[in-house]
């Protein structure tokens, strides 16, 4: 039997659009869950049903040291005044410890939901970061097409 080195969670890209965005610190909420419908049933006592409904997608929420190019800010800012947010295509992409890449999630039609500026302390000696949040409507993994 072959033998698998567990994946580091460090070495991860995040692209926006097929650009890579600088180095991102942290990466949570990658995830889905389907809603149900619970159902019970008459004269059924041991069980309630619980019916699919759809799946929810969990927001992603992206951390890094703050971007000076300003491509995210402006991203931000974009609806702001007309409601017409910018859905964009954004994977995150893990390396193994070699630097190939092993797996890809793609959040399909991502826009900025929050975004969260530094903390700044004059006794600090911490890195500046902000943290971008992302609602998107679903991931998908590289190889895998959109069904309708």
């Amino acid at each position: 039997m072959a033998h698998i080195d567990p994946l580091p969670a460090f070495r991860f890209h995040v692209e926006i659009e097929g650009i890579i965005e600088g180095a991102f610190l942290e990466c949570k909420g990658l995830g889905m869950k389907w809603k149900v419908y619970k159902y019970k049933e008459g004269g059924v006592n041991n069980y309630v049903h619980q019916l699919p409904e759809r799946m929810d997608y969990a927001n992603v929420t992206l951390t890094r040291g703050v971007d000076l190019s300003g491509m995210i800010w402006a991203w931000c800012q974009q609806g702001v005044l007309d409601g017409r947010v910018d859905r964009r295509n954004v994977s995150i992409i893990l390396f193994d410890v070699t630097g190939n890449e092993v797996q890809r999630w793609n959040l399909i039609d991502a826009y900025p939901l929050a975004w969260k500026g530094p903390t700044l302390k004059t006794n600090s000696k911490n890195v500046v970061l902000e943290t971008l949040q992302l609602a998107h409507r679903g991931i998908m993994l590289d190889g895998e097409t959109e069904s309708e």
